[in-house]
């Protein structure tokens, strides 16, 4: 399902644009690129230059633009970031069209309303006020792809703006936080492994090797290790969930019942506090499986094997206290409070690359991914106010 609009008739209110958005039907499975090019269309209508980032296909972009300052300088000042990809709808009961957003007692109800098109929507909107302010500093937008599936397309955009020396101080990720100041979320780490055993027919088990059952080791002992941080830390209290996660979260194996299986496929991934190192957890995990598991398969087959893929991985946001970026947005959202939370975002990957970052953005995260999700319209409207006076403490100073 997509939406075509004529660029040179833009939606005039931020609620508009979020519509917009939500009828790209932008699954991280599918294309973006025609949310993408209209988007472009309408910067470029306003007198911006954009710079699209392609994934190795070409079938997904990330785009960045530049709001320049007054005297014409395109480089440092802040950027505001969002996601254009949702997760999928599959099998989940809406009560409307996920890809047609309404608007439901005082909700904006669609596929990503609230993870993250309402933040994107609005930085739309807000465009024309914008170029309309005496900027001292640019302010830039970034639109990126697959952040769903593991934060892969803001890397690829990241590394553009390092190269062109663009060197933003600051970034506030729009991720949906109820418009409060997020100053910190953990890293992400996701994994897959395929154990390769030998079949066998069932009646001559000593004749194959069980993938199944040394899978199962495997996950037991990804187990045993989650509960070990849960037990013994290192905690961080800010945190809903005060330690690092671990789990296995799909699994894949066998033919048939009378078949010992030869291949079983699982995925696991753990969550790690900003603090922990998160490469000394896959090396025990590897350690387990070098060490005990597969000297245990080879002395059922010499060919036995397991393999570790890399899927996904996202560095966690530090908090940065004393950063310009956090003390504006505690300023604007008269907010103070330390909050930390333990889903991923793209904002640690701005962080890495030397950018002080924040998370604010409208919606709750509890109504993300879920049928059926929605934005309430006064956190759209509490969203436009902020941004709003973001820009003015940009302004040149009168």
């Amino acid at each position: 399902m997509t939406a075509m609009f004529d660029p040179t008739a833009y939606p005039s209110t931020s609620v508009e644009w979020i519509k917009k958005l939500i009828a790209y039907d932008t699954t991280s499975r599918e294309s973006n690129l025609e949310l993408i090019h209209d988007v472009q269309a309408y910067l470029q209508q306003q007198g911006l230059e954009t710079v699209l980032t392609h994934d190795a296909s070409g079938r997904k972009a990330n785009l960045f633009a530049t709001i320049a300052a007054a005297d014409g300088t395109r480089t440092g000042g802040i950027v505001l970031s969002g996601h254009t990809d949702v997760v999928p709808v599959d099998g989940q009961n809406w009560s409307s069209d996920p890809f047609k957003a309404e608007v439901r007692d005082g909700r904006l109800y669609g596929r990503g309303t609230c993870d993250m098109k309402g933040f994107v929507g609005v930085t739309l909107q807000l465009v024309p006020e914008m170029l309309a302010t005496r900027l001292s500093k640019p302010i830039h937008l970034a639109y990126s792809y697959d952040e769903e599936v593991g934060c892969v397309g803001a890397p690829v955009m990241i590394d553009d703006l390092v190269r062109r020396g663009v060197n933003p101080e600051g970034c506030v990720v729009g991720e949906p936080t109820s418009m409060r100041t997020i100053v910190a979320h953990k890293g992400i780490n996701a994994y897959r492994c395929r154990v390769h055993g030998r079949a066998a027919h069932s009646s001559l088990t000593p004749k194959g090797v069980n993938a199944i059952e040394h899978a199962a080791r495997i996950i037991t002992a990804i187990r045993d290790l989650a509960d070990d941080y849960k037990s013994m830390g290192p905690y961080d209290h800010d945190f809903d969930v005060p330690f690092t996660t671990l789990q296995t979260s799909m699994i894949r194996g066998g033919i048939a019942l009378n078949t010992v299986p030869d291949l079983c496929e699982f995925e696991f991934e753990y969550r790690n506090l900003p603090g922990v190192d998160p490469e000394p957890i896959l090396q025990e995990i590897r350690e387990f499986i070098d060490l005990k598991v597969l000297p245990a398969m080879r002395r059922e087959h010499p060919d036995a094997l397991v393999e570790l893929e890399k899927l996904a991985s996202a560095p966690g946001l530090n908090p940065e206290e004393q950063a310009a970026i956090t003390k504006l947005v505690r300023e604007l959202t008269r907010d103070d409070t330390v909050r930390k939370v333990a889903y991923g975002t793209e904002a640690g990957l701005f962080q890495q690359a030397g950018i002080p970052s924040i998370i604010c953005g409208p919606g709750n995260i509890e109504q993300a991914h879920r049928p059926d999700e929605y934005v309430e319209l006064a956190q759209v409207e509490q969203c436009e106010q902020f941004l709003r006076a973001l820009i003015r403490s940009q302004a040149v100073a009168s």
